[in-house]
């Protein structure tokens, strides 16, 4: 059986491969769609600058969903996503 020599060339070499690869995979998962993500009223009502009582009015009229967890209310940022785009001029 034939012995390798592996230099320090070498071993950079596959350093700087091996980072690249990696860095690869991190920039392609940023291209698919991320994760859900929920956000409480205060948020919600600071992105879309209302008021709590227009934010419960789209509670209510059913414009935009939520999901209660003892006594805090999240939204998803799709469901906020898709209602900017419905009400887009």
């Amino acid at each position: 059986m034939a012995a390798t020599i592996i230099t320090l060339e070498d071993l950079h070499s596959f350093k700087t491969e091996l980072l690249y690869d990696i860095s690869q995979l991190f920039n392609s998962g940023q291209q698919t769609k991320p994760a859900s993500k929920w956000l409480k009223s205060k948020e919600v009502r600071q992105l879309l600058k209302i008021s709590p009582g227009t934010l419960q009015n789209l509670r209510i009229n059913g414009t935009l969903s939520c999901t209660r967890v003892g006594s805090i209310i999240y939204y998803a940022q799709e469901d906020i996503d898709n209602v900017l785009k419905a009400n887009k001029g």
